[in-house]
């Protein structure tokens, strides 16, 4: 089995950016950012649940990064960058600290590396499960009303709210809600030791406004971007800052 994914070829030879959504997007997410980035082949990956992958279940990570691995020989990526936002950054770090043959580098949005105590792991557990079940059960514009009022959505204004709800309202609940269960950060171990030893490049963009992951790209041996007027997610709010950022480590 395979995730469904969207292909766009450039140059023979050039090196894939392998493009990883957050919770709720879909490959689309990542195009107005990767279309600006024509001398790479791109994939636009659906995670599981979502997208063209909605009726794929998971029971955990290793399941999602063995789809990620039997997608990318599918497509005979061969060499390849992994680029995620959020919760596709998450499962990029993951994948990342596991053989992935062809791995050239890594680059992370707003990802998570992993909660360092069972405390928070026990009160992220509680609270997924509480939003898993609102996503089974109720209406998701509702859902995602609450959804995006969140502190991490803070520099989100009204229209800005109201726009990402009617969109991610076009989602199917009951997929969601499993695939947040089965990635949650709760289940997910902490990846700083793992991440800090790796050889390969690593870099950790963050929106200047998010906080809370600008302190967390801190901890990580990787170089940080901070993309200018942006929060969580900087590449639906700044894509052009994003594009520039990408061109200049793609570069390297």
């Amino acid at each position: 089995m395979i995730l469904h994914a969207q292909a766009k070829d450039a140059q023979p030879g050039s090196p894939w950016l392998v493009f990883l959504h957050g919770f709720s997007g879909d490959g689309q997410e990542w195009q107005p950012v990767g279309e600006q980035l024509t001398n790479f082949s791109r994939l636009y990956v659906d995670l599981p649940g979502h997208g063209g992958s909605t009726d794929i279940r998971v029971s955990g990570f290793t399941d999602v990064i063995a789809l990620l691995r039997n997608t990318l020989i599918s497509y005979n990526i061969l060499n390849y960058w992994l680029v995620g936002y959020s919760l596709g950054g998450r499962v990029a770090m993951m994948a990342a600290c596991q053989e992935m043959p062809g791995l050239c580098g890594l680059v992370v949005e707003g990802g998570h590396p992993g909660l360092q105590s069972e405390a928070e792991r026990d009160a992220r557990r509680r609270s997924d499960h509480r939003w898993a079940e609102r996503f089974r059960h109720d209406a998701l514009a509702d859902v995602f009303t609450d959804w995006y009022q969140q502190p991490v959505f803070a520099s989100l204004n009204a229209q800005q709210r109201e726009a990402l709800v009617v969109l991610r309202s076009q989602n199917n609940g009951e997929t969601l809600a499993a695939m947040l269960e089965a990635t949650s950060l709760a289940v997910q171990p902490d990846l700083r030791e793992a991440l800090n030893a790796r050889a390969f490049p690593f870099y950790y963009l963050c929106g200047e406004r998010d906080s809370k992951f600008c302190a967390l790209a801190t901890e990580l041996a990787a170089t940080r971007h901070v993309i200018r007027n942006a929060g969580h997610n900087a590449h639906r709010e700044n894509p052009a800052g994003v594009v520039d950022c990408l061109a200049q480590i793609l570069r390297l």
